[in-house]
């Protein structure tokens, strides 16, 4: 047993709560669409290298994209979710190799500051009824969203207020996001693979992982159909609040 622990890295009480944060963020990631990998990888950067918490947070949303995805596919509007999934993919090398190349200070700063804008770009006011976004819109949004899941394993922050500046119904705007999701995962999981920053160890602790990240999400998206749009709007802002503010503690710290 003792060598199986020494496998992840990680002693019985760390990875404990390792799969404790993980359960919470699938929770949340189930409910809303998103938040996973801003909640998680903070979190999981207490715990683990920047740089490590990152690959991981990557393969844990490669081994959830599946679930549920035929569903997914059928809500999301796949108009613009499949450019932007398109677009992110090609560059999420780009911020894998900025994490490669900044120390682990650099990345918590940057980190940090990811998920503190993500919180503040809510603020932005909704696009007007009928608002269809152009293709500069998407392009920035696919872009920026591929560099961030390299850099940081957080496509969310470009990706949810585009959607939730629109007015559009929470299944659609979830299913959208969790669409990009799934793609910039794949694009992250082998850009890591090439630059050689994903290893056997995070492989293996994603998969013991699986399981309370698969109970958590099973959990919040059997909650999701039953909480109203300003409800979910709102938890929406304070999920990226809390993010927020657990990134500045740990910058802090």
């Amino acid at each position: 047993m003792t060598g199986s622990w020494h496998a992840i890295g990680l002693s019985p009480l760390l990875f404990a709560i390792a799969a404790a944060m993980t359960f919470g963020a699938a929770l949340v990631r189930g409910l809303t669409g998103f938040g996973m990998a801003i909640i998680l990888v903070p979190l999981l950067g207490m715990i683990v290298a920047p740089g490590e918490a990152v690959v991981l947070g990557i393969i844990l949303q490669l081994l959830i994209g599946p679930v549920g995805f035929r569903r997914i596919a059928a809500d999301a509007d796949r108009s613009n979710a499949v450019p932007i999934a398109l677009l992110a993919m090609l560059a999420t090398p780009l911020g894998m190799l900025a994490l490669k190349a900044v120390t682990p200070d650099v990345a918590r700063l940057l980190i940090a500051a990811v998920a503190i804008g993500a919180f503040l770009v809510l603020f932005l006011p909704q696009h007007p009824d009928g608002h269809r976004p152009g293709r500069v819109a998407i392009g920035l949004t696919g872009i920026s969203s591929g560099i961030l899941t390299g850099f940081a394993a957080m496509p969310g922050p470009p990706v949810v207020p585009f959607y939730l500046r629109q007015r559009i119904v929470p299944a659609v705007a979830r299913a959208s996001m969790m669409l990009i999701f799934f793609a910039t995962a794949i694009a992250g999981t082998l850009a890591s693979l090439w630059l050689g920053l994903a290893t056997h160890k995070l492989f293996l602790l994603a998969l013991l992982l699986f399981v309370p990240m698969w109970l958590g999400d099973h959990l919040g998206t059997r909650a999701f159909g039953r909480v109203p749009d300003r409800i979910w709007r709102s938890i929406v802002a304070v999920v990226l609040g809390l993010a927020a503010v657990s990134a500045a503690v740990r910058l802090l710290g």
